[in-house]
């Protein structure tokens, strides 16, 4: 491939990523506001936000884990989130014991309680063992948010608020993924910032 066709190829995929942000329907972004608040509300009343998802989503389910472990703007107290992909010897565990499409619905069972939050992540939206991780959450009343692509998948049907990013491209969805996620802990902070403040005084 020559310089001008390689220039050309990188343009066109900044401006394909560039569009699905911008043009994210409205429709989304207010799903995104109803992500927020329930995972705020689960922090509050002392539960966490659990993560799972496969292969570049499962990275993402660490990253955003730690954003909230961690801190993401604002200095504050650690915020209990955990990702299902951490722990690789119950991870091959499970896999070799019961099957890969039980990895998560396992990790639901033994580590979520009622007041938790699920949140995971598929492109495609039809991620066996995701889906049986929210199928099991739903079971133990837990709250569930997808984090998906293209028209939503099966997990559409399944998550209490389903954010999809309307694109066929993995990467572009991930990408896409990244930063909602991102806001999504944004607005977390925001919302429980008061509190932060109050212990501070």
């Amino acid at each position: 491939m020559n310089p001008p066709a390689l220039t050309h190829a990188i343009a066109a995929t900044l401006q394909e990523t560039s569009r699905l942000h911008a043009q994210l329907p409205e429709a989304q972004i207010v799903l995104m506001v109803k992500a927020a608040q329930l995972m705020t509300q689960a922090i509050r009343g002392g539960h966490k936000i659990i993560w799972c998802g496969n292969g570049g989503s499962a990275t993402q389910s660490q990253h955003m884990a730690g954003e909230f472990v961690g801190r993401f703007q604002q200095e504050r107290r650690s915020l209990p989130s955990i990702s299902l992909t951490e722990n690789m010897a119950s991870v091959t565990a499970i896999g070799n014991d019961y099957g890969y499409e039980d990895i998560f619905s396992r990790q639901v069972e033994g580590l979520a309680q009622t007041g938790d939050v699920l949140v995971g992540l598929s492109t495609s939206g039809n991620s066996p063992n995701v889906l049986k991780g929210l199928r099991r959450a739903k079971e133990l009343t837990l709250a569930t948010i997808g984090l998906t692509g293209g028209t939503g998948g099966t997990m559409a049907g399944l998550c209490d608020v389903c954010i999809c990013v309307p694109s066929p491209v993995t990467a572009r969805i991930q990408e896409v993924h990244l930063t909602i996620g991102h806001i999504l802990c944004g607005l977390v902070e925001d919302a429980l910032q008061p509190a932060f403040s109050a212990r501070r005084a």
